[in-house]
Formats: structure tokens, sequence, C-alpha cells
């Protein structure tokens, strides 16, 4: 049920239609920022939030500009969205990352516009995304979802990520007093899938070095690309080909790699190809999957190195840089809930796989599920019933130590599996299910379904 006109009479801002970031003063940081410390808000707004149809009370919303990290230590600010529902848990937040995997420079991807009353972006992903949000919400946990690819999409930039999620962490934390948080150290839980699980399992792996104040006690991410370029060369010349022009603008952007990678593209990318990421600077992911689907990285008609591409020197470097796992003081200290499925046909299960040994082998604890009927979208769905309860047991503080598998086979949902309360989100992740097909069946015979929505 929405909220009464009433109700958002009180919680719209001055003006009615969502600006664009890149034309929103908002999201310009004042002068002299570079100065505070990572995790300082600049400047905070009340907003008024869209696809919140299941909450049967007003929710207050509020936008934070804070200072951040980009790759090379210099400071960049983003902005992160936090949602409070009504008689909320006042010790404890769940940090929700979502994948949104954004390439525009126009900021038309990110999630604090696209959460906004009136912007017009949402396909079948965010739709789902939005519902799992709620689910959080309607359990009385307070929410806060970053804009952790920076100011400038820098998608794929795993560490760029990580560190982005932990500011706007410490964010929230400094905006205790208006949220009536009850402590200066809250309780903290994030999650993430897929584009998302990059910042979570980044954010995991930096926790310890760079915000180890943090009281963050379980991290739940699936469908986790841990290796970008097991994930680049799986998917290309795929359907789902689109991703990969993004990723390289993502990670040729100025707060991540731009100074390296952009001197070798502008020197080895083709006409076309330089056209390509032309185009990919001003969409979001889903029209990219649209636009490049089954178009090939490794060609020649795309650059001049060919199949050799990942092997260039300075490629090979900052894609290394990407890979989780590899380094054993970048091992997650809480606990975390993997899931990921054996037919991914997106992210390869067996960087998935690897990264839970390489973890493991580190002493993290980790529980890994194996999803073994759904495909890259669809576990998304399948899994959250798991996930959800790894995040009230990560709270409660009751996770087991050590790591364990476990397979599912079921691709369904039993709409009682979370209680009676959080039947209306179940029922509308029944009809994502729906949408997407067994395996993602509907999404591989017609990539324009993820076009659709549930619940919108």
């Amino acid at each position: 049920m929405l909220p009464s006109l009433a109700v958002w009479s009180l919680l719209l801002p001055s003006t009615l239609a969502a600006i664009l970031p890149q034309y929103d003063p908002f999201y310009t940081a004042p002068a002299g920022y570079e100065s505070k410390a990572p995790g300082t808000i600049l400047r905070s707004r009340r907003v008024a939030t869209a696809y919140l149809g299941l909450i049967p009370d007003a929710v207050q919303a509020w936008q934070l500009l804070y200072r951040t990290t980009a790759i090379n230590g210099t400071a960049i600010s983003s902005a992160t969205t936090v949602f409070k529902p009504l008689n909320p848990k006042t010790d404890s937040f769940v940090s929700f990352h979502t994948a949104y995997d954004g390439s525009a420079a126009t900021g038309a991807c990110d999630p604090s516009y696209n959460y906004q009353l009136f912007a017009p972006q949402i396909d079948l992903i965010s739709s789902v995304e939005f519902f799992l949000l709620q689910a959080y919400l309607l359990q009385g946990y307070i929410v806060q979802s970053p804009d952790y690819e920076g100011p400038d999409a820098a998608f794929g930039a795993g560490r760029l990520a990580g560190m982005g999620v932990l500011d706007s962490m410490r964010a929230i934390a400094n905006f205790k007093t208006t949220l009536g948080l009850t402590t200066s150290t809250p309780k903290i839980v994030g999650y993430g899938y897929s584009g998302g699980a990059i910042a979570t399992g980044w954010a995991a792996s930096l926790l310890s070095s760079y915000a180890p104040e943090l009281n963050v006690l379980g991290w739940a991410q699936g469908g986790t690309p841990a290796n970008l370029t097991g994930t680049a060369v799986f998917i290309d010349g795929t359907l789902f080909a689109g991703f990969l022009p993004q990723a390289l603008v993502g990670l040729g952007a100025d707060s991540a790699y731009g100074a390296q990678l952009d001197p070798v593209i502008n020197r080895i990318a083709t006409a076309k190809g330089k056209n390509t990421l032309r185009v990919a600077e001003q969409i979001c992911g889903v029209e990219n999957l649209f636009t490049f689907a089954f178009g090939q990285i490794q060609s020649t008609d795309f650059q001049t190195l060919g199949n050799k591409v990942f092997f260039e020197p300075t490629i090979a470097s900052i894609l290394e840089k990407t890979v989780m796992g590899v380094n054993p003081d970048e091992t997650p200290k809480a606990p975390v809930y993997l899931f990921h499925a054996t037919n991914d046909e997106i992210i390869p299960y067996a960087n998935a796989s690897t990264l839970y040994s390489d973890w493991c082998a580190d002493g993290a604890s980790v529980h890994f599920t194996t999803v073994a009927n759904g495909g890259h979208a669809t576990t998304e769905i399948i899994g959250f019933v798991g996930a959800f309860n790894f995040v009230k047991a990560a709270f409660a503080g009751t996770v087991a130590k050590g790591c364990s598998t476990e397979t599912i086979l079921d691709d369904s949902l039993d709409l009682l599996a979370l209680g009676v309360s959080l039947e209306p989100v179940l029922v509308q992740l029944l009809n994502a299910l729906a949408v997407a097909g067994r395996k993602d069946i509907n999404i591989k015979n017609d990539i324009t379904t993820l076009n659709e929505t549930v619940g919108a």
C-alpha cells in the first residue's frame, strides 16, 4: 500500500522531478572537502523515494554526500541513500549494495538517483532489488544503499567500491543523531549480488586495513565476479558481452585506473571500439547488454591486440588488482555467506568456488551455497531466503565459525519461508522468477525481458 498523498507532501523535496546527478548541485563536493576524514558527511537532504509500495507506513529517507577515496588515495565524494522505517531497530543497519553496474557519466545509473520519486530508470533486476531492500525495512532494519562506484561510475573497480561502501558506513554512523541510532558503533551487515557483490566482497576484504573501527558482523554476497578476467573471457562474444565495454569504461574512470588504462585503450582501440566505449559512457547496464550483445572485446574489430588483449602488461596488471582472495592480508574477518549458481551464464561458478577455497585457506568463516538450478538472475531470488536468514543470524551473533557448503536443488520459493510479514515480498519475487524463467531461460531467449518489471 502506498503512503497517502498527505504523507508524501511531508516527504517531497523542493522539486518534484529527480535531477540527474551531473546537473544536481547536491553531488558537487564543497570546497576544501579533501581535508576531511573519509566518511565525513559533506551535506545531507531529505528525499522522497519510489517503489516502496509494500511498506504500509511512510519510510523516511535521506541522502548523504560523503568523502571517500579514489584508487590512487586521493579524496573523492559519493552519495548514499538511507531508509528509516517506522519503529526501526536503533542499534544496527543493513548496507545494501545494488547491482547497478553503471558506466554513465551522467549519474543516470546511480542508486541515489534511481531511488528518487519520478526517476525513470527501472528494469527487472532493479525492481527485484527494490523488493529485497523492502524485506529488510519490513523487519525494522534501517537500510543504506551507497553509490559505491563513486562520482564517475567506476564500474568494476573493486577496491574503490569497497572503500566507497566502508566510507558510506562511516557516514551513516556519523548521521546517528538524525537516524535515532543509540550507539556510535552500530552493528552492520552488508549484502550485495552480482555487481553489488564486487562492492561487498571488496568491502569485506578491506575492512581490517581501511576501516577497522566499523562494527561489521557479516557479509552476504552472491553471483560474485571474483575474477574479472575470468568473467570477461567467459562472456565475450555471448549474449551478455555488453558488460565488457562498460567495465572498460569503469576501470578507465579518473577515480579508478584511468591514468594508466586510458593511454593504452586510446592506442589499441579501433574506431569501432572507441565508438562502443563512447556509447557505454552514456547508458546503463541493461541497455549496454542490448547494445553490445554478442560483441567481442577480444576481436581485432574492437582493438588491435585481438585475443592477447588481456596479456597487455598494463591491462593485465590492472585486472590482477581486481581478483578477490589472493592476498591473505585481505581475508574477511567477519563471517561471509556466499551463494552462486552452478549454471550461472554470466559469472563463472569456478571463480566463486576458488574464492571460497582461498578465503577458507586463509582463516575466514564462509558458508558457500551452490544453487543447482538457477541462472544468474534467478539465483538472487532463489538464494534470498538463505541470505536473509544469514543477515539475521549475523546480527544475532549466531553464525557458526569455520567453513561449510550446501547445495540447493529447489528453484522455487516457499511463500511462508520468512514468515507471514514477508509474504508480500516473496509473492513479488515469485512473479520475477516467472518473468525470468527457469535458469533464466526467458532472458536467454529474449534479452529484452530484462526491460520488464515486477510490482512497479
